[in-house]
């Protein structure tokens, strides 16, 4: 089969493009007029041209991705239940919220099938509990992923879950005893914080080395927990940025066997309690983006998740969304479908790039757990997010319904279920904790007083 197609075309170099736009531009600035600069430094040109592509080689399991659905686990019986439904929809794995050490897990895992892949994340560290249900699901042949991130704790509450020695002990103990006891490098409080892209990479790199260096050996998979954001291309080449990364400094420590997973979900951040149902286009992009950015494993969240408690309708868009984005969208259908992608391509590169100076700063200043303790990190998301926050007081960054479009006629106080807002609550902590914020916080606050008025 001759498959010389467009051969009879002559290809175009990229020095001619630019002078023909130059040329339709009458006169006014090439630089000035189409280029523009991203928060995180990053120079986006109109077009890119394989004549100045820089491809770099990244790996990516993109038709291996499954759907991963979040429960939250308040009482066991109603958890099967709602398990066993989403499980007959075709959701392919569930990840569970264990919020405390009194629920029987067992009992759970006996109600379900056992060729499903189940993520336990707990919010506390117990050995003797999470050697429990390591053991029973190694006995019974389940597969599960007990995943545990002590730094996460860390930065995200401001303590420990004991302290740093009997955290790093812990962690140990269960690596070297269980395969389905897994570390997690969870990036999400970034994302959720303020971080632009390239700080989440950067600060996901040095999470992830401060391990290295604490720990034996990892041989179990390794999880990453990201945060998917709205910026479609930029999020696609974020996660093509870990993959290199991770990679890199992974051979670095040759005990390690490291088999890289990404879970994505969609952030917090531009999600809205006004115009909530506009939350389902935002969604859509972001998964879009994990599925053709990598991930293994992507998750949604139900478009009014911020103010109300599960329900079955908003779940069911949800889910449906992935369906869609999976199956009907075929965006599975082949590995690494952004492959050729110029620009893709290059924002990969200069994502990673421009991470890796970052991190190196990191080291060269003791590590990630240090810069912790010294406030450094917690203070250039600040910067990020002050900074991103008055693009959106400024109308210069738009979210539909809110700074935008927005109807002066939608009430929400009596639909209120959960408290949508930052829960202040002061206590003494071992470092500032980055605090998860909302682009639209302050003005829905404004909006929901000025109801009640």
């Amino acid at each position: 089969m001759n498959n010389s197609l467009f051969d009879e075309f002559n290809s175009i170099p990229s020095k001619q493009w630019k002078n023909r736009i130059q040329y339709e531009l009458h006169g006014a600035d090439y630089n000035e007029t189409l280029v523009w600069e991203s928060l995180e430094g990053i120079k986006v040109r109109p077009f890119y041209h394989g004549d100045d592509s820089r491809v770099i080689a990244v790996s990516t399991q993109t038709s291996q991705a499954q759907m991963a659905h979040p429960i939250y686990i308040q009482d066991v019986e109603k958890t099967i239940l709602n398990a066993k439904a989403i499980l007959q929809k075709g959701t392919e794995s569930i990840y569970f919220t264990v919020p405390h050490a009194n629920i029987d897990l067992e009992q759970l895992l006996r109600a379900l099938p056992r060729e499903v892949v189940y993520f336990f994340r707990c919010s506390f560290l117990e050995e003797t509990y999470l050697h429990k249900l390591a053991l029973w699901a190694e006995q019974h042949q389940y597969t599960i992923h007990i995943l545990v991130d002590p730094i996460h704790q860390l930065l995200s509450d401001g303590n420990w879950f004991h302290n740093v020695e009997q955290d790093f002990k812990i962690l140990e103990s269960l690596l070297s005893k269980h395969q389905s006891v897994c570390l997690v490098i969870d990036t999400k409080r970034y994302q959720n914080a303020g971080a632009n892209t390239i700080q989440q990479v950067a600060y996901a790199c040095s999470h992830f080395n401060e391990y290295l260096t604490r720990l034996t050996a990892i041989k179990q998979p390794l999880f990453i927990e990201v945060a998917m954001g709205s910026n479609y291309f930029f999020e696609i080449a974020k996660l093509k940025a870990l993959r290199i990364l991770f990679d890199l400094i992974g051979k670095e420590y040759k005990e390690h066997q490291l088999d890289c997973k990404i879970i994505a979900t969609p952030t917090k951040r531009n999600k809205t309690v006004y115009a909530s149902k506009i939350n389902q286009m935002r969604t859509a992009t972001e998964c879009m983006s994990a599925f053709l950015g990598g991930a293994d494993y992507v998750g949604n969240v139900p478009f009014d998740a911020l103010y109300r408690k599960d329900n079955f309708a908003s779940q069911e868009m949800a889910r449906n969304q992935l369906f869609i984005l999976k199956n009907d969208s075929y965006t599975t259908a082949v590995n690494n479908p952004t492959e050729g992608a110029y620009y893709i391509e290059d924002l990969t590169k200069q994502i990673a790039e421009k991470a890796l100076d970052i991190f190196k700063q990191i080291e060269k200043a003791e590590g990630f757990i240090t810069s912790l303790h010294q406030g450094t990190i917690q203070r250039k998301i600040e910067e990020s997010a002050t900074k991103e926050q008055e693009l959106f007081r400024s109308n210069q960054e738009i979210l539909v319904g809110i700074n935008s479009l927005a109807s002066t006629r939608e009430q929400l106080h009596d639909q209120l279920e959960l408290y949508p807002f930052v829960k202040q609550n002061p206590r003494k902590t071992l470092i500032i904790p980055l605090i998860e914020r909302r682009l639209a916080e302050l003005e829905e606050q404004r909006r929901l007083t000025a109801e009640t008025k």
